[in-house]
């Protein structure tokens, strides 16, 4: 059974600090790549990451940057599911050198 947790725990996790909780009650975080070619360098790895743990995030691949959003559909809700593939999405992008811009989403308290 999958348990949703509330967005203040997600937003406590460890290895989460540049993830943003949302208005629409995922969490997002949006990357910096500089290029188109390695936003789609860390695009595959996501890709990877997601098959992997069954679990699969919304990404908007533009030019010079990405956006990536969790939720768990199943529940409709932030779940441990989302704390730990957005650890793997963030240690993917820091091996990659990619940094992450948390200003660059809007996010309500939490």
């Amino acid at each position: 059974m999958v348990v949703a947790i509330p967005p203040e725990e997600f937003a406590a996790s460890d290895g989460v600090a540049d993830w943003r909780v949302l208005p629409s009650g995922e969490v997002g975080i949006y990357f910096r790549t500089g290029t188109f070619a390695a936003g789609l360098d860390l695009l595959n790895v996501i890709g990877r990451l997601a098959e992997e743990a069954n679990h699969h995030p919304d990404v908007d691949l533009r030019y010079a940057g990405m956006t990536v959003r969790l939720l768990t559909h199943e529940v409709m809700a932030l779940t441990e599911r989302d704390v730990a593939m957005a650890r793997k999405i963030s240690a993917a992008a820091a091996d990659a050198g990619v940094t992450a811009d948390p200003t660059a989403l809007h996010h309500q308290p939490g």
